[in-house]
């Protein structure tokens, strides 16, 4: 808070400048705009810069009178600077050349010293009490006010006047770090609906006083600016935590900051299990593809910024049941769905039966492979992997139906090898030869079509992947997928995923290697000898 003093202004010390004043309906001046500040703060010239005379304007436009007085130094006007009677002559018949003369005279530049501008409000005439507010930066604020009006709206203005004499005509408030607001904030007191005078106001600026009604100890006006601020809408995070910071720190007795803090914060620590399973089902279970994908993108985003900030395992640990129990109804769903397109009847059925069944195939797949995404984001897609493996009655049925129903599946088992392949899930060994034992078939026959048909599919990245998640398995395990690959691979070319990088690794484990570790151990210990 501002330093109280009391004292008597001196004339002469500072600049007045009056400025026209607005009359509240309730008969008071108002705060001037914030550019009546800014403005007379830039009219101020600097330390140590000469002072330019402007142009003498041949019409000149009316402004508002402004009276200045300035306090002069004490110091003698030098020689250089008095005009001779000889050059006033001059200058009376030819003031320009005059002008340049005293210039070149005159040896440095004349300092002005820094100057204060007074601003005064207020009706002195009727007010029995002057609170002047000096401001950092050089603005001295008088305010002729009511005493009576002070004490019954701020306890900080009450206590100085018990303990000083009550007959106090005039009170300073020394570095004052908002002025205009502190004007503002004074005049607030004479206002019968507070809230009523912030409507217009943004919500920096209503910080602002809520910061200065707090230092006088204003609560009328710190319990509007709450008001305010619960029912105005906050524009941007950085909006937020202003207000959120500014709101937090209060203190002082029946003063309601929860309704603010309640936008954001909850009485419940952590999110309930069952909300973040109710939004997963939401996604899911929506037919809309627009407003799916773009929330599945929103979801995804807001869960993984969550995982980054969330430092309880608790917390991460009902996040990830509720998407493990979401994965189960997913693959239920739609092994339920693959055995009814399985049946052999089943292309005979009219359109209607068989539509809703593939619609529903293809969203189940790719409510799996969102699924999977999130769990790969979260580090725990591990039993994910297990459930996949394990799924031999999809795979069987997988040949079944036609590769235009079928190839969604395929998508997921793609992302299962890419996701080992970058080390986003680390599976058992056994998991991973059952993964491939199981899923790498069905995904070879679908290849053509994904590589054509699917526009996310990422050939590069799949192969690469699968190569990998061959590559970890023992020497064994390797030969045999790949000589079975490689069959596959020379009957259809393109129409298989390429895994020649992963071959020439497998053969020069398996051939190259060997000898050279035997021809490292034939060698004689060179140190030796």
């Amino acid at each position: 808070m501002a330093e109280i003093r009391i004292a008597k202004v001196e004339k002469g010390q500072t600049k007045i400048r009056n400025v026209p004043i607005a009359v509240t309906p309730e008969g008071f001046w108002c705060c001037p705009a914030p550019v009546m500040f800014q403005k007379t703060h830039k009219a101020q010239n600097p330390l140590n810069k000469p002072k330019s005379s402007p142009p003498t304007p041949k019409n000149p436009v009316p402004k508002l009178q402004v009276v200045e007085v300035e306090k002069k130094p004490s110091v003698t006007p030098s020689r250089s600077q008095r005009v001779p009677d000889d050059n006033r002559k001059l200058g009376s018949e030819t003031p320009v050349v005059s002008a340049s003369l005293i210039s070149v005279s005159t040896p440095r530049p004349k300092i002005e010293m820094p100057r204060k501008v007074t601003i005064e409000f207020g009706e002195p005439g009727s007010s029995d009490l002057k609170v002047v507010l000096h401001g950092k930066q050089g603005f001295t604020v008088k305010l002729s006010v009511h005493k009576s009006v002070l004490v019954e709206h701020s306890s900080f203005f009450g206590d100085k006047f018990t303990e000083h004499q009550p007959d106090l005509r005039c009170l300073e408030l020394d570095d004052c770090d908002d002025v205009e607001i502190y004007v503002e904030t004074v005049g607030l007191m004479y206002c019968k609906d507070i809230k009523q005078r912030l409507i217009k106001q943004s919500v920096a600026r209503v910080l602002r006083i809520l910061k200065v009604a707090e230092q006088l100890r204003f609560n009328l006006c710190m319990q509007s600016c709450l008001e305010y601020l619960e029912a105005v809408p906050w524009v941007g995070e950085e909006e937020e935590e202003k207000v959120v910071s500014s709101v937090s720190r209060l203190h002082g007795e029946g003063i309601g900051i929860a309704p603010v803090l309640k936008r954001v914060s909850s009485v419940i620590s952590n999110p309930p299990k069952d909300t973040i399973s109710h939004v997963l089902e939401l996604v899911l279970k929506s037919n809309e593809e627009k407003g799916r994908r773009e929330m599945k993108n929103i979801v995804l985003k807001l869960l993984r910024e969550n995982n980054n900030l969330s430092s309880s395992s608790s917390s991460t640990d009902i996040c990830n049941e509720s998407i493990y129990s979401s994965c189960r109804s997913c693959l239920d769903s739609l092994l339920f769905q693959f055995r009814n397109a399985a049946e052999p009847d089943f292309s005979d059925q009219p359109v209607n039966v068989k539509e809703p069944v593939v619609k529903q195939l293809a969203l189940e797949s790719d409510n799996l492979t969102w699924l999977l995404d999130i769990l790969a984001d979260r580090q725990a897609a591990d039993e994910f992997a297990i459930m996949w493996a394990s799924q031999q009655e999809l795979a069987s049925l997988h040949t079944r139906l036609p590769i235009v129903s079928r190839h969604h599946v395929s998508c997921i088992s793609a992302r299962m090898f890419v996701g080992i392949g970058r080390g986003e899930l680390l599976p058992s060994k056994d998991t991973r030869h059952m993964l491939l034992q199981t899923w790498l078939q069905p995904l070879i026959n679908d290849y053509s079509w994904l590589q054509h048909g699917c526009r996310s599919f990422d050939r590069k990245a799949v192969e690469e992947g699968i190569g990998r998640t061959i590559l970890t398995l023992p020497l064994e395990d390797q030969q045999s997928i790949l000589l079975t690959w490689l069959g596959c691979f020379l009957k259809t070319g393109d129409s298989c995923p390429n895994l020649q990088r992963a071959f020439e690794v497998w053969w020069r484990r398996s051939f190259i290697r060997p000898h050279m570790e035997q021809s490292n151990l034939d060698q004689p210990d060179n140190s030796a000898t």
